[in-house]
């Protein structure tokens, strides 16, 4: 566990004079931070719990094992869907050059894990050379050899859209199809179906394939079974859910059971 003379404000580790810092915090459920951004980039993570992250330009679920990369500048806001435990790191400006300057969804390795929660045993300003030095290094190291996981749901600005994702986002479930949508925002289907890939990146059956990905990754997270995840989502059937789970992400749902249920350590985290 960090020691008792951290702090638990983002604010105090943007100037430390080293390149990567650790934050700990742990949330309740339901905590939303306001909107802010930071002087460094971030690696949104934590090791217990489910989050949910927007930005002006999408929103993402995290459960534990998946982090997001959160460039510096950035304005974010998060909700904790659970109690959290937030094990995040900071990543000093030039050393974040090499990992990107939009937002994505990292695979967190068991390393990268261990990584961050032993440098949260060094002091903030950690020594140098020493541990600390040498843990933050393999923690940049560890970056550069993540994953990306895509899943991202891209967020529009029109408000007939605005209006769609959002009763979308509410109910994932949802048999209602673009005709329906688009009388409740009084626009047609085709303005709608135009607007889609205008403002997210992506057509309507894509987007919302991407809200299903995410409502299923936090409900896996939470301990659902494929078949209540996939009639929660008004899939026909398990093995459809599985399908496009394994389309779009190139692993079943049960492969991410089994990753999931592994203990990673005894350590305290």
């Amino acid at each position: 566990m960090p020691t008792p003379q951290r702090s638990i404000d983002h604010r105090d580790y943007q100037r430390v004079p080293r390149v990567v810092t650790a934050l700990a915090r742990d949330e309740e459920h339901g905590v939303t931070a306001k909107p802010h951004s930071h002087e460094r980039a971030q690696l949104l993570y934590a090791t217990q719990g489910l989050m949910r992250v927007k930005t002006d330009f999408g929103m993402w679920i995290l459960p534990p094992r998946r982090a997001l990369w959160i460039p510096s500048g950035v304005v974010h806001h998060w909700t904790s869907i659970s109690k959290v435990t937030m094990r995040t790191i900071y990543v000093e400006a030039a050393a974040a050059k090499a990992f990107g300057d939009s937002c994505r969804v990292i695979e967190v390795s068991p390393l990268l894990r261990e990584l961050i929660v032993a440098l949260l045993e060094e002091p903030i300003e950690y020594p140098l050379p020493g541990r600390g030095e040498h843990l933050a290094m393999l923690i940049l190291s560890e970056l550069a050899a993540a994953a990306t996981v895509p899943i991202a749901i891209p967020w529009p600005r029109d408000r007939r859209l605005v209006a769609v994702c959002e009763a979308i986002m509410a109910d994932p479930g949802s048999p209602r199809n673009i005709e329906q949508w688009a009388d409740d925002v009084g626009a047609s289907a085709r303005t709608l179906i135009r607007l889609f890939p205008k403002e997210t990146g992506l057509h309507y059956r894509q987007w919302v394939q991407q809200v299903h990905l995410a409502e299923a990754f936090g409900r896996l997270a939470q301990g659902d079974s494929v078949g209540e995840i996939a009639a929660a989502l008004g899939y026909a059937s398990p093995s459809a859910f599985s399908a496009m789970f394994r389309r779009i992400l190139g692993k079943t749902p049960q492969h991410y059971l089994t990753e999931w249920r592994q203990p990673l350590t005894q350590r305290p985290a």
